[in-house]
């Protein structure tokens, strides 16, 4: 497709963002170049296991926001250590002016809360997938459930 017609078709198609899991910061110029050009951002995610020295590489390409990945392995998985999501924000947050939002394991309001007290946003995806797509429950039944998560997610903030 090439990196002209993606933005063209991504900017007519009313996206703001883009988020390329496997598109290194090293080859990214010529998507940039693209997607600046239809005002479109370029998200970068930083995990847990990015060495340090590689934060600055990321952080100087990203556009929007930077996406902290919260949690090793898979997204719903696993136990968030705080104290480690934490630091690695505020470091990552000494590497750029772009907001830093945290994504993997935010599930109720006491994630919310510990980690929306270092984060400029939050990302809540396999929660609301497992609500919604519970086949046991009524679509109403799943809606008002999800209602009720986002809710608690937002007191929690």
């Amino acid at each position: 497709m090439g990196h002209s017609a993606f933005a063209t078709a991504a900017s007519d198609a009313g996206i703001d963002g883009v988020i390329t899991v496997d598109l290194p910061p090293e080859e990214v110029g010529a998507m940039n170049i693209e997607l600046k050009r239809v005002g479109i951002d370029n998200i970068f995610l930083i995990a847990p296991t990015t060495p340090d020295e590689r934060v600055p590489v990321i952080t100087d390409q990203a556009s929007g926001f930077i996406y902290y990945v919260s949690l090793k392995g898979v997204t719903g998985a696993g136990h968030l250590d705080f104290t480690e999501v934490a630091e690695k924000v505020n470091f990552v947050k000494g590497h750029t002016d772009l907001p830093v939002a945290v994504g993997f394991g935010i599930k109720d309001a006491e994630s919310a809360n510990r980690i929306g007290a270092n984060a400029d946003g939050l990302v809540v995806g396999s929660a609301l997938v497992d609500l919604l797509g519970n086949a046991e429950w009524s679509i109403s039944e799943r809606q008002a459930r999800a209602i009720a998560l986002v809710a608690d997610i937002r007191a929690g903030i």
